[in-house]
């Protein structure tokens, strides 16, 4: 491949040489008739004067003509293209002017910028050329007069090297130091025409452009945006605000809406002077970002190219207000429907069925579903043919999704099931309901109406129960049923003792939980959410101050939040009428305990004959304190290196977990056993 590149630039090169042969001689005529040794240092002569007017009379004379057409490629570049197409490779150059689309003498241009680089003699012939010893490096002034002999030509090579122009905008010739006429490679870019191999997206990119189909996946705008961009391309309006997307939807607004007005679209960045210039010579729609509150850009008062802002909230400076024609639109949530129209969009080929459940458990932004598409794609590719997509959704989904979280909240991936889960029927009960409302409420806020009859959305649930019930193992398995992520958040981290930290602290939760679409859990929330008392203190109204917050925040939310509480009695009623559903977790029964014992002991363990479940669930024991018991009573056996798990290390396990609930464990409880427990509550060692 390097042999090619050399051959195709050893080619091209030996045409700019006969451009530069010309340069030099027009230079040198041009020397001619305006040099007199014993004035020229001094003064300019009449006939110097007559010379150089007529000179640009005659450019001026010739700037209407056509410009000349493209000259073809010689036969001997051509043939060169066909020998590198039968080894299967594309010459570098031929691929750089294919990605950005450059015109031949933009290429020529790239060359004689490169020339310097293949030999240092280059410098003193556009020394010469531009008849300034002092200007050796390539420049705009050089490469017009080597490239373009008539007035049209020189014209149109001016606009390509112009910063709106391609090289200029895509970083592939730049400005070198202070002097912007004076032009460099991009790094890289020279050993990349040398066939030395290189990345052309590390090549050259254009910062501003923004590219994509008219309707994005993730964001069907609504029939107001689309009148505005009509508006926008009439020029009824010239600054269109878009308020109310997330930050990787706002491109998606901007879109829609230079797609609406028939513009292209640019980004703005820092510079919001030369954005406007260069959105003016191409043309184009200029997108601000507002979210970080520039101040506003005296350019942007005087300019009437038309600007596309967007941000979560508004921004909105009188001056910008009354020298621009204005007009703006509130995008609200995507609702059900949308949300199942984007979904749609970006899978296709999923059954009506998931896209409903899919819609219904993620709101997922544009960018979001774009990212979802794209990694479930990739792993559908990489699993070959025959393998639906819809597989691929799931796990591309906590990919994008998960693992957002920070020091406040611990991540929680569900593992057990509703096989895992021990308790009474009503309690199973209103487990599964939790499931299918947080399922259905979506449906029935949106499609039925009732979100407009409703004060909050989302489902709240409220656990209570003494601990080791199953309160924690409840959410979990919730979350599990859903195919969600699990948040819990360690209070530790976030109450503080500071004024305002506490709710800072918490936004930051619940903004964690939304987005990474998981259920977040506040584990023994008396903490957060007990009651509010009189005001008897300055300490006592800023506590206050916190659970009206969380009452707030509580019924903003749209997610699932379950609240875990040894006492119900503990929670402020105003928290308790916020939750759509109240579950009771009471101490184990027989039959539950039978279950919990059964299970505590995995099919692994080598559990001996010996071991009496019978007299075991007799024994009043929590869900978690059997499991800890079992769990003491396998690390004994195999401490003692005993081949199986009997009954006697049961009972010490069963013993131990009573000292730690500092309960008396009495031998009468045991029954038959009763000889393997001591007067002292221990087991004989």
């Amino acid at each position: 491949m390097t042999d090619l590149a050399l051959e195709h630039l050893r080619l091209r090169m030996a045409e700019l040489h006969h451009a530069l042969r010309a340069a030099v001689r027009r230079q040198a005529e041009a020397a001619a008739a305006l040099t007199r040794p014993d004035l020229t240092p001094f003064c300019v002569t009449d006939d110097q004067v007559a010379t150089l007017l007529e000179r640009v009379d005659a450019f001026t004379c010739a700037m209407t003509e056509p410009p000349p057409p493209p000259h073809p490629a010689p036969e001997p570049e051509l043939a060169l293209r066909r020998r590198a197409a039968a080894e299967g490779a594309t010459l570098p150059l031929d691929m750089l002017a294919r990605r950005f689309t450059l015109s031949r003498p933009e290429q020529d241009a790239l060359l004689l910028v490169a020339a310097p680089a293949l030999d240092a003699g280059y410098e003193r012939v556009y020394a010469y050329i531009v008849d300034n010893l002092n200007r050796r490096l390539p420049s705009v002034e050089l490469l017009v007069a080597v490239l373009a002999e008539t007035p049209p030509a020189r014209l149109a090579l001016l606009k390509d090297l112009a910063p709106a122009g391609r090289l200029r905008r895509y970083g592939l010739l730049r400005p070198h130091g202070d002097a912007p006429v004076e032009l460099t490679l991009s790094p890289g870019l020279f050993e990349f025409l040398l066939g030395w191999g290189g990345d052309m997206g590390l090549l050259g990119h254009d910062p501003g452009e923004v590219v994509g189909p008219a309707k994005e996946p993730g964001y069907p705008p609504p029939e107001r945006l689309t009148r505005l961009g009509h508006a926008l391309g009439a020029g009824a309006v010239d600054v269109v605000g878009v308020w109310g997307c997330p930050p990787d939807s706002q491109r998606d607004a901007a879109l829609a809406l230079a797609h609406a007005a028939g513009l292209p679209l640019r980004r703005g960045t820092a510079d919001v002077e030369a954005d406007l210039r260069t959105a003016a010579a191409l043309n184009a729609m200029l997108w601000l970002e507002t979210d970080d509150v520039p101040p506003v850009d005296a350019a942007l008062l005087r300019s009437r190219v038309p600007v596309c802002l967007t941000g979560v909230s508004p921004w909105r400076p009188p001056a910008l207000l009354a020298a621009r024609a204005y007009a703006e639109l509130t995008v609200p949530t995507p609702g059900f429907p949308e949300r199942r129209a984007m979904w749609s969009a970006a899978f296709p080929a999923l059954d009506h069925g998931l896209l409903e459940d899919l819609a219904v458990r993620y709101r997922m932004s544009g960018g979001e579903l774009r990212a979802v598409a794209a990694v479930a794609g990739a792993d559908a590719r990489l699993s070959g043919n025959g393998h639906p997509i819809g597989r691929h959704v799931e796990p591309a989904i906590a990919i994008v999704t998960r693992g957002r979280t920070g020091g406040a909240v611990q991540s929680i991936t569900p593992r057990r099931t509703m096989d895992d889960l021990v308790l009474p029927d009503a309690q199973l009960n209103q487990i599964t309901e939790i499931v299918s409302a947080f399922r259905a409420w979506p449906r029935i806020a949106e499609s039925w109406g009732f979100a407009r009859r409703a004060t909050s959305g989302g489902v709240k649930a409220l656990f209570t129960g003494e601990p080791g019930t199953g309160k924690t193992l409840s959410a979990e398995v919730v979350t599990g049923m859903l195919g969600l992520e699990l948040l819990k958040v360690d209070l530790a981290q976030v109450v503080s003792k500071w004024v305002g930290e506490t709710e800072k602290n918490m936004e930051v939760v619940f903004q964690q939980a939304e987005d990474s679409h998981a259920v977040l859990l506040f584990d023994e929330a008396d903490a957060l959410f007990g009651k509010r008392g009189e005001v008897k203190q300055g300490t006592d109204r800023y506590a206050n101050l916190e659970v009206g917050y969380l009452l707030q925040r509580l019924e903003a939310s749209e997610g699932l939040i379950i609240l875990t509480s040894n006492l119900k009695e503990n929670i402020d009623h105003a928290f308790t009428r916020r939750f759509h559903f109240v579950v009771h977790f009471p101490r184990p029964g027989v039959a539950e305990r039978r279950r919990l014992w059964q299970q505590a002991f995995p099919p692994e363990a080598p559990l001996a004959a010996d071991v009496d479940v019978d007299a075991l669930c007799r024994l009043d024991m929590t869900g978690a304190g059997i499991t800890a018991a079992a769990r003491t009573a396998a690390l004994t056996a195999a401490d003692r290196d005993s081949p199986t798990i009997t009954m006697h290390h049961v009972v010490r396990g069963v013993s131990r977990q009573f000292q730690r609930e500092a309960r008396l464990f009495r031998p009468s409880e045991l029954g038959r056993h009763a000889a393997l427990l001591t007067d002292n509550g221990t087991t004989d060692a």
